[in-house]
């Protein structure tokens, strides 16, 4: 899959470098991968949720949300934001 903007997953890993080894895996298994259907995903991704038309994956053992669009039939993942599991709790990504 295409990711735009691997710039998000870089920032955040800056800010929370305790969180760079596990988005580092999940950008290579997304990269490495082409998802056609959100079931296909959740084979690599069983915590992964549908919230409307966003999929959120938890990772890093649940400190770190990713909110994603993913257009399977194009092949492209659309990093909306990467928040801690408190920020993510507060819910202001959903406005």
């Amino acid at each position: 899959m295409h990711v735009i903007t691997k710039k998000r997953l870089d920032e955040f890993s800056k800010i929370h470098p305790d969180s760079r080894a596990a988005i580092e895996t999940w950008h290579r298994i997304i990269k490495n991968n082409r998802f056609r259907s959100f079931n296909e995903l959740r084979k690599y991704f069983p915590d992964a949720d549908m919230v409307g038309k966003l999929i959120v994956f938890n990772i890093g053992g649940n400190k770190t949300r990713l909110i994603a669009s993913i257009h399977f039939n194009r092949g492209k993942l659309f990093i909306r934001q990467v928040l801690t599991h408190d920020e993510y709790d507060k819910g202001k990504w959903r406005e």
